[in-house]
């Protein structure tokens, strides 16, 4: 269940860090409701990562937890905010995944 609750976690720092892509991209009322989901969806997140790093080791809930945030955040910048998708970004990409994963399988 606490796998469940650091993926979650993780998405909740993606979600976090493109409410901030948003609001620089916006201006008066709409730039302020970003805002107000970066602040909603970074506590959550925190909140989310504390109760999971409870009962696993707490370098491996945030290597994932931070893996996770990272490629998210690297796929929505690619797929909402048009950032380059060249082979060099998605290779590295691609390893960084198969060191997320490899670091769950590793972990007691």
């Amino acid at each position: 269940m606490n796998w469940i609750i650091l993926i979650i976690a993780g998405l909740c720092e993606v979600a976090f860090a493109s409410c901030l892509g948003k609001a620089k991209d916006t201006t008066g009322t709409e730039m302020y409701l970003w805002y107000g989901g970066f602040l909603v969806t970074m506590t959550l997140s925190m909140v989310l990562l504390l109760k999971a790093a409870q009962t696993l080791p707490i370098g491996t809930a945030y290597a994932v937890w931070t893996g996770i945030g990272a490629v998210g955040t690297v796929l929505v910048g690619i797929l909402v905010f048009k950032d380059p998708a060249n082979f060099w970004r998605l290779f590295f990409l691609s390893t960084l995944i198969v060191s997320i994963v490899g670091i769950k399988f590793v972990s007691e």
